[in-house]
């Protein structure tokens, strides 16, 4: 929560002048430069996480004890595997979103990031697990637990909006980035403090548009002290995260909904717990 600030009327004007987001981004200001860092395999059972994962750290993190945001990417239906039994499957989750861009050398967002990309063995992203893994990554690594983001594409999407559905303000999450996904719009309540940004493809034949246009709908309709944003991208199918996790989709999108006018990353960084 921010600490609320008293102020005298000589110094009122002044302060309401001042941008906000400017202030609020003083500690990623003071973060080393990440010139590079490393990305790990994790397969299942080689730790105590409840997921095999990637794990990628920025330049300085291993010479530091510095805090960092951290952002958890949740792959969709395609990269499912089982590392405990073929450790090399885990390397599916490397197919799309920002562990893409690592392993490519094309991640490059504002501020350094730690980045967790965990893989299922099987089945759906469960919103449990979901906590338990964050849980193990914050005793693990050093992870400033005020700017935790979630992001994930189709299946992982939905998982973005079934972990804040449960968990609601207690869910680690200070905003979602929920890609070509959808939820339950019943749980709209459950979003009132957890900024999202989702997008879609209009021509999306695998998850419909309707998904997210339903959900945030509903989350808007539960009156959320910041407005869930929606970004819809004209022509364009399931795939509508390669767009947006690289940022090549601004000016691409609907004029109806949403403006893709700042990177996903800046966006979350405007947020904290």
């Amino acid at each position: 929560m921010k600490n609320v600030i008293y102020l005298t009327v000589p110094f009122l004007f002044l302060f309401l002048s001042c941008n906000k987001d400017d202030i609020s981004l003083n500690d990623l200001e003071s973060l080393p430069k990440d010139t590079g860092g490393v990305q790990k395999a994790n397969p299942l059972t080689t730790t105590d996480a409840v997921f095999g994962y990637y794990i990628y750290t920025p330049s300085n993190y291993e010479n530091s004890t510095i805090e960092y945001p951290l952002l958890v990417f949740l792959h969709g239906s395609g990269e499912r595997g089982n590392s405990q039994t073929s450790p090399d499957i885990l390397n599916k989750v490397l197919a799309n979103g920002p562990p893409k861009l690592i392993e490519r050398k094309e991640w490059s967002p504002k501020y350094p990031m730690i980045v967790a990309s965990p893989q299922l063995a099987s089945g759906n992203w469960n919103a449990d697990d979901i906590h338990s893994f964050i849980t193990y990554l914050i005793a693990n690594y050093n992870i400033n637990t005020n700017r935790i983001y979630i992001t994930g594409l189709s299946l992982g999407g939905f998982g973005c909006f079934s972990y804040i559905s449960k968990y609601g303000s207690d869910a680690y999450a200070a905003a979602i980035v929920p890609i070509a996904g959808g939820g339950n719009t019943n749980s709209g309540n459950q979003y009132t403090t957890i900024p999202v940004w989702a997008f879609h493809g209009d021509n999306d034949t695998t998850v419909s548009q309707n998904q997210s246009i339903n959900m945030i709908n509903a989350i808007n309709e539960a009156n959320p002290i910041t407005p869930a944003k929606l970004t819809i991208y004209p022509g364009v199918g399931h795939d509508s995260w390669t767009r947006t996790y690289n940022s090549s989709g601004m000016g691409e999108e609907s004029s109806v909904y949403d403006a893709f006018n700042m990177t996903i990353y800046d966006w979350m960084f405007l947020y904290e717990k």
